[in-house]
C-alpha cells in the first residue's frame, strides 16, 4: 500500500542483550528475542526461517541478510543495481536459494533470486503497470509461488510462477473478486500474503475494507471474505496472516498510526477462511503474527512497533513478552525456533521459556 511508508520507530536495546563477541545473549532464562548482529543499520522488514540454521532478511537500501549457523553470524550485503530499492519481502528456499520482493510504485516493485548464496542476483520480474505496487510473495516450494501487488483497475493484482520465477504470469481478473474502492495492502512484514500445502494461500486487506482472498487451486482463482478487524483508513487493516493448517488460520493488524491502540486488531478462522471471528485484541497495532510448534500445542506470537506478544491458547488470551519493537517474525513449522527483524539492522532470535 502506498501510504505505508511507516516512520523511522526509534528503539533502544539495552547493552546487556548483546554479547561483545557479537553472539547473542539473555541475562534471564525467560522467553523473549536475543539480539543478534547482523552489521548493518538498514531497516528490515522481511524474514524467513527456513531450517534449524539457515535464515535470510530482507529491507531498506537493497539489503539483505543470512545465516547459515542458526543465527551466531550474518552476513548482511546490498543487491547490485538494486541500493534504492526496499525489500519488504523475502522467502528463503534453502541455504543458497532465495527470493527477494521490492516494493513501490511501476518498477519499483520487482522481484530477485540468487542461487549461490547471496553472491549474484537475477532480477527475474519488474513491474511495468504505472498503478502497480507489489506487497508480498510467498511460495509452497522451490518452484511454484505467488506473489501480489495492490488493486490495479479495480481488482487485485495477482502473479504465479511455476518455474522458480523464471517466468511469471499474471492472474486472469476474471478469477479475482473485485476490490472495495480505497482497498489495497500492507507492506509492512512480507506475511499479508501466506500460502499452505500444495494450493492454498490467503491475502489480507485494509484500508477501506479489512478482508481476506483466499485460493485453493494454486492462486487460478480466489475468493473473498469479510473479517472483524479495524479499516476505513489508509493506515488501518489486515497487516499479517498465519495459518497453521488449511482449515486453521489468525490475522493481525490495527492501525500503524496508532501503535500502542488496543482495537479490533486480531480474528480467527477454522474454516480456511471462509468466515471469520473477532478474538482478543492485542495490546497495540501488531504487523506480524506466526503459529509456533511447542511440543504437542500450538502457540501464537505476535510483534509490532511496541513490543510482543505469546499466546498458549490459540489466542483467547495474550501475555506481553519483550517491548522491543520487531516489523515482521518467522518460525520453522516443527518446533519454537525463529527470527524477528525490525529498524537499525535489528535481528532477535526466539528464545523459548525454560
Amino acid at each position: 500500500m502506498r501510504a505505508l511508508t511507516l516512520p523511522l520507530f526509534v528503539i533502544v536495546i539495552a547493552a546487556a542483550a548483546t554479547s561483545p563477541s557479537g553472539r547473542g545473549r539473555r541475562e534471564a532464562p525467560g522467553e523473549g528475542w536475543i539480539a543478534q548482529t547482523s552489521g548493518t543499520a538498514s531497516r528490515f522488514r522481511g524474514v524467513s526461517t527456513v531450517s534449524e540454521t539457515v535464515a535470510w532478511v530482507s529491507g531498506a537500501n537493497g539489503t539483505f541478510s543470512r545465516t547459515v549457523d542458526g543465527g551466531n553470524h550474518w552476513t548482511s550485503a546490498v543487491v547490485a543495481g538494486a541500493e534504492r530499492l526496499d525489500f519488504r519481502d523475502v522467502h528463503g528456499v534453502d541455504a543458497t536459494t532465495a527470493f527477494l520482493l521490492s516494493i513501490g510504485e511501476g518498477e519499483n516493485s520487482r522481484i530477485y533470486k540468487t542461487s549461490d548464496g547471496g553472491k549474484n542476483w537475477t532480477l527475474q520480474f519488474t513491474n511495468r503497470k504505472p498503478k502497480g505496487f507489489f506487497d508480498g510473495i510467498a511460495f509452497w516450494n522451490a518452484r511454484n509461488g505467488v506473489a501480489f501487488s495492490d488493486p490495479v483497475d479495480g481488482k487485485i493484482l495477482i502473479i504465479r510462477t511455476t518455474d522458480g520465477g523464471a517466468t511469471w504470469t499474471e492472474v486472469p481478473a476474471s478469477g479475482i473478486p473485485d476490490a472495495v474502492n480505497g482497498e489495497a495492502a500492507f507492506a509492512a512484514s512480507g506475511t499479508s500474503i501466506v500460502v499452505q500445502g500444495t494450493r492454498n494461500a490467503w491475502i489480507g486487506t485494509g484500508g477501506a475494507a479489512a478482508r481476506v482472498f483466499r485460493t485453493t487451486d494454486g492462486g487460478v482463482t480466489w475468493k473473498v471474505a469479510a473479517t472483524p478487524i479495524i479499516s476505513g483508513g489508509s493506515a488501518a487493516g489486515i497487516f499479517s496472516v498465519a495459518f497453521r493448517d488449511a482449515m486453521n488460520g489468525v490475522i493481525v493488524g490495527g492501525d500503524y498510526q496508532k501503535e500502542k491502540e488496543s482495537s479490533a486488531n486480531f480474528a480467527l478462522t477454522t474454516d480456511g477462511g471462509v468466515t471469520w471471528k473477532a478474538g482478543t485484541p492485542l495490546p497495540g497495532f501488531r504487523s506480524a503474527v506466526a503459529w509456533v510448534r511447542t511440543g504437542n500445542r500450538w502457540d501464537l506470537i505476535a510483534c509490532g512497533p511496541s513490543g510482543s506478544d505469546h499466546s498458549s491458547d490459540g489466542g483467547r488470551t495474550w501475555s506481553p513478552i519483550d517491548p522491543t519493537g520487531y516489523h515482521a517474525l518467522s518460525f520453522i513449522s516443527t518446533r519454537p525456533l525463529g527470527f524477528a527483524v525490525g529498524d537499525g539492522g535489528r535481528i532477535g532470535k526466539w528464545q523459548a521459556a525454560r
